[in-house]
């Protein structure tokens, strides 16, 4: 069965559709769980954060737009990843705060 059968059924309520398309863009979740390597975080516990984000792509995808379900995924796992990893903490700083702090870390490793 292909992506947007699929898509259609689990929409409509079957959770073995939903499953399929779990099982079937766990290899994408993984690709960008790599990109998040080194953070401080085990690559198991980005994974799970990263399979809710593709639990609520595959949630909120639009059948109506002309676009590859992969293409809509991917920044909604990221943004899941991202989110997870600037809000967990006792201390809460400012997203611009870290993300200036994110870009002197990277401007120090060149």
């Amino acid at each position: 069965m292909d992506t947007l059968e699929l898509l259609k059924k689990a929409r409509s309520g079957d959770r073995v559709a939903r499953n399929q398309l779990v099982e079937q863009n766990v290899g994408l979740v993984w690709n960008i769980v790599k990109r998040f390597h080194g953070r401080g975080y085990e690559a198991d516990d980005i994974f799970q954060i990263g399979c809710i984000g593709l639990i609520k792509a595959i949630d909120h995808f639009d059948l109506s737009y002309d676009v590859k379900f992969s293409t809509y995924a991917v920044p909604m796992i990221t943004g899941q990843i991202k989110r997870f990893l600037r809000d967990d903490g006792m201390i809460k700083v400012s997203r611009t705060l870290k993300e200036n702090g994110w870009k002197i870390h990277q401007a120090g490793e060149r």
